[in-house]
């Protein structure tokens, strides 16, 4: 079997790292750097200087391949999978587009093709879950809290990103949509903020964020679902600060004789202060928290994972488990584990239990352990 990762920043590194173990791969990205880096680590994966935002590309580069990964930054997400399907190939994506991405299941199924989307760790594992306990209980609410933190809380952002600065940007300035007694609802990105306490990590900050994706069309079910980001306790509101001085605004603006955006000069100087170590400690925090009714009686599943960076592989934990989640989704399709043609987010495959449990265990084999409680 032959894979092609696209993107091989920190995660899709992560992504070609997992599956080179079982699988011929070739990685492709317009950063050398990032590709020096992968091979560095296994100079059996194949690497290619290949700029991904040129799509007539996509039929000849992608086809000796038999799947498809796709790990690119969320603006150029949308029509590289777009353009992997009309490759007629198989694909996993964990480019977190803000596009429909239900839009494309009519070509995936004209093309012949499985596509799994939204693989990562939220949203991924967290649609996994819910997909699993709607074929259990009927679910009443569903709330996801996740972040990723360095270890070291160093001022003032006290905040290191494993993904491009651009895209975490996104995460602030995206409204989120929430569904509260059974619609859906358009919320400004970091509102409604709460303090939660984690036991060995203290009190975090949880803020609206865009994550539902999909969930509000496969689940529109249930009355109630939110999703929200977890910060160290201040971090937000120097986020708010800039967001209201311009720094996000998308408008050129002309500085000597130069046109450039607020949001692409902001980008550019947080590279470096937002710039996760290679080997720098840091971890992920994650609560689904699933409410309903099962057999009649009210019923509770909470899912807890505390993950943090892995000394033995030198890869982050925000890696990790988002990576290896999207691996093992591409475990599902090349083991023949799911089958069906167009496109599914996690939570349409994760109602199958063979599927659910798979990922599970792929997960726990790698060192990624999710703790589930019921009351």
């Amino acid at each position: 079997m032959t894979i092609a990762v696209l993107g091989a920043g920190m995660v899709g590194r992560a992504i070609a790292l997992d599956l080179a173990k079982e699988y011929k791969v070739s990685a492709f990205d317009l950063n050398k750097d990032n590709l020096l880096l992968l091979k560095d680590r296994n100079a059996a994966i194949e690497t290619a200087a290949a700029d991904l935002s040129n799509y007539s590309l996509y039929k000849e580069l992608l086809t000796p391949f038999d799947l498809v990964v796709t790990a690119v930054p969320g603006f150029i997400g949308f029509h590289t999978l777009e353009a992997v399907i009309n490759a007629g190939k198989n694909v996993v994506d964990i480019s977190f587009f803000p596009e429909n991405v239900l839009q494309l299941d009519r070509l995936a199924k004209d093309r012949n093709v499985t596509v799994i989307t939204d693989c990562g760790v939220a949203p991924g594992m967290s649609n996994f879950i819910i997909g699993r306990y709607n074929e259990e209980m009927k679910i009443s609410s569903f709330e996801c809290y996740v972040g990723g933190l360095p270890k070291e809380r160093k001022p003032p952002f006290q905040y290191k990103a494993p993904f491009s600065p651009v895209d975490v940007i996104q995460e602030y300035i995206r409204p989120a949509r929430m569904v509260e007694g059974g619609t859906i609802v358009i919320k400004d990105a970091m509102s409604d903020r709460e303090i939660i306490s984690f036991p060995e990590l203290g009190n975090l900050e949880a803020f609206n964020t865009d994550g539902l994706r999909s969930l509000t069309e496969t689940m529109a079910h249930i009355a109630d679902m939110k999703e929200k980001t977890l910060r160290y306790p201040g971090h937000i509101d120097l986020i708010i600060a800039l967001k209201q001085a311009g720094f996000f605004n998308t408008d050129p603006l002309r500085i000597n004789d130069t046109d450039i955006t607020p949001l692409e000069f902001t980008s550019r100087l947080l590279v470096n202060e937002w710039k996760l170590g290679a080997e720098e400690e840091e971890f992920t925090i994650m609560k689904v928290v699933i409410k309903g009714l099962k057999n009649g009686r009210p019923a509770t599943v909470e899912y807890n994972l505390l993950d943090r960076y892995d000394k033995d592989s030198r890869l982050s934990s925000m890696a990790r488990t988002t990576g290896y989640t999207c691996t093992a989704a591409a475990n599902l399709i090349l083991n023949s584990l799911f089958r069906e043609k167009g496109v599914f987010p996690p939570e349409l495959i994760g109602k199958d239990k063979k599927c659910f449990d798979f990922v599970l265990e792929y997960l726990a084999e790698r060192k990624v352990n999710w703790k589930v409680s019921n009351n």
